[in-house]
């Protein structure tokens, strides 16, 4: 390969000025390379312990009798819940709460054990913070899996007390028995659902932000647009120079992330590690060619920056991770549907978590194919249109002034 300084104007010239840039503009080291691999680092480590257990509550035992002190017991044994302290009334338990303290209040109330085991059905209540969505949910479960347990032994051991045999008592406590099999993901890891998601959201706003920067700079003028296209010895060649770089560099940063979700987290592979590869490259070459639509269209620079910033940050909600989105409306689909990364991060589902078989798999990846023609045309058509501009600019006065004249 030729050295930079001896290169023609060509593919070559444009994609190694390209690398120069990092030199003389931080802000493209920095969307670049720093703030993804940054939040990397911060989110893996933030979600690094993959579930949350032993989640602080308080209890206030009003009866201090074996059975709620068997309660407690079980409640404290869940994965879920660990009882932190004990209160002496409801209000010294909502100050722990609303000073986050503790994450719930398990109540039981007086008189809990006569009136059980006298046919009565008194009630244990559990108070929590429903704002705190995850934090109030599986506090909540932690509870439901302890109390139900402990009321369904008592309720077969009242019946084998009368002369019931176990199995008779078991199966009159439970008539209809319930079993449930989490196909994917069934210990609720974080790392595999929600780290995974977010990583591809951050490097989707990454993207479309860093094309839009690095080909707004080169259009925001009639003269930097003929420079571009000098230097690529074609308006072509000049726009493949400008986005192989970043394709390559974004790999590199996807292929990290990746390395350290399959390799430190554990993150499962259960589906073709090719097919993964091709739908990652798909996601990256659309998302840039998305900034550099944004970059040919809106002028100036920092107009492109902020709609390109505007349009994907908040794609992370319309992915279908935090809210389902065959729950949302219309415009909330359709706007998810719009967004590269919400195809492609159901095609790292389907090839991580769940290994959907391959028929069912090309979907989204073949929507990404979609998304590459449709934008990369797009931004062909915005480059033809642009350089008719700049080369009828770029005729004599007096030759337009005698066709403005025709």
């Amino acid at each position: 390969m030729q050295r930079r300084g001896n290169l023609r104007p060509g593919f070559w010239l444009v994609f190694w000025r390209e690398f120069s840039w990092f030199r003389r503009r931080p802000f493209l080291v920095a969307i670049t390379t720093v703030v993804p691999l940054g939040l990397l680092m911060l989110l893996s480590a933030i979600f690094s312990a993959g579930l949350a257990t032993r989640l602080p509550i308080a209890v206030l035992d009003l009866d201090g009798s074996d059975l709620s002190r068997s309660i407690v017991r079980f409640v404290d044994a869940t994965p879920d819940t660990a009882v932190a302290v004990r209160v002496a009334d409801l209000a010294e338990g909502r100050r722990l709460i609303v000073s986050r303290r503790v994450r719930g209040l398990l109540m039981l109330p007086l008189n809990l054990e006569r009136d059980v085991f006298a046919g009565r059905r008194p009630e244990v209540v559990f108070f929590y913070n429903s704002q705190t969505f995850t934090i109030g949910n599986l506090t909540l479960r932690g509870v439901n899996a302890a109390v139900p347990t402990v009321a369904a032994g008592i309720r077969v051991a009242l019946r084998t007390g009368e002369g019931q045999p176990f199995e008779v008592a078991q199966a009159a406590v439970m008539p209809v028995p319930v079993q449930t099999h989490a196909l994917f993901n069934p210990t609720l890891n974080y790392v595999f659902f929600l780290l995974a998601a977010l990583l591809p959201a951050v490097l989707q706003t990454a993207m479309v932000t860093t094309m839009a920067y690095a080909v707004g700079i080169d259009a925001a003028s009639r003269h930097r647009f003929k420079v571009l296209r000098r230097l690529g010895g074609g308006l072509w060649p000049a726009m493949a120079g400008k986005i192989v770089p970043y394709t390559v560099l974004f790999l590199v940063v996807l292929g990290m992330s990746d390395l350290v979700l399959f390799g430190l987290l554990g993150l499962p592979l259960r589906g073709h590690s090719w097919l993964l590869v091709i739908a990652g490259l798909l996601f990256i070459v659309s998302c840039l060619f998305l900034g550099s639509l944004l970059a040919l269209v809106l002028k100036p620079v920092a107009t492109a920056i902020s709609i390109a910033t505007l349009m994907t940050a908040p794609a992370f909600g319309f992915m279908g991770i935090g809210f389902p989105r065959i729950a949302m409306n219309g415009f909330a689909y359709a706007y998810g549907s719009l967004l590269p990364g919400t195809w492609y991060l159901m095609a790292r589902i389907d090839q991580t978590i769940r290994g959907t078989p391959l028929e069912l798999s090309l979907k989204p990846v073949l929507v990404l194919g979609i998304f590459v023609i449709v934008l990369s045309g797009l931004t062909a058509w915005r480059l033809l249109i642009l350089r008719a501009q700049t080369e009828a600019g770029a005729a004599p006065p007096l030759r337009r002034f005698s066709e403005a004249a025709t």
